[in-house]
């Protein structure tokens, strides 16, 4: 279902709990099947996530989450019609700071764990095609994280 790798930080169990628990729930929630598919999610600094998005988006500065889709919505929504996943099929690709993910965390009031769960719901919700960049789009996908999240208890 999920693969965790480290890169220029510390192992932590508390961080693969977290995210074994959020990306259960969003496989749940959106009935996918977690023995056929799987996520790459990669925990890592400030200095890596900003070379990546540089890299790949053009904008050199660091953010908290970077999202690579394997499929466009409209063909996840096919497959999920049709029930067609392939076996070890690859949903996408996260990588998270958690550096960033510990700021945010302060900056909003809440705790690590919500905001570590958020950033995963959140670009679990990228890697199923959805966007934030259009206002109508940005509430359905908002609507989709925050069922999750209470789904899990995790509120503000």
């Amino acid at each position: 279902m999920y693969k965790i790798e480290y890169i220029d930080i510390e192992e932590n169990e508390k961080y693969e709990e977290i995210i074994s628990k959020t990306l259960e729930k969003c496989f749940e929630i959106e009935n996918l099947p977690n023995d056929k598919l799987s996520v790459s999610i990669m925990l890592t600094n400030p200095e890596n996530i900003r070379k990546l998005n540089n890299e790949y988006r053009g904008i050199d500065r660091a953010t908290d989450v970077l999202s690579f889709p394997m499929f466009e919505k409209d063909e996840i929504e096919k497959i999920l019609s049709e029930n067609k996943w392939d076996y070890n099929d690859i949903l996408g690709d996260m990588v998270i700071s958690i550096e960033q993910v510990e700021l945010q965390a302060k900056e909003y009031g809440h705790s690590f764990e919500r905001e570590l769960s958020y950033m995963v719901v959140h670009s679990f919700y990228h890697l199923m095609g959805y966007d934030h960049m259009e206002e109508q789009e940005k509430k359905e996908m908002r609507v989709k994280e925050e069922y999750v999240l209470n789904k899990m208890n995790i509120l503000r």
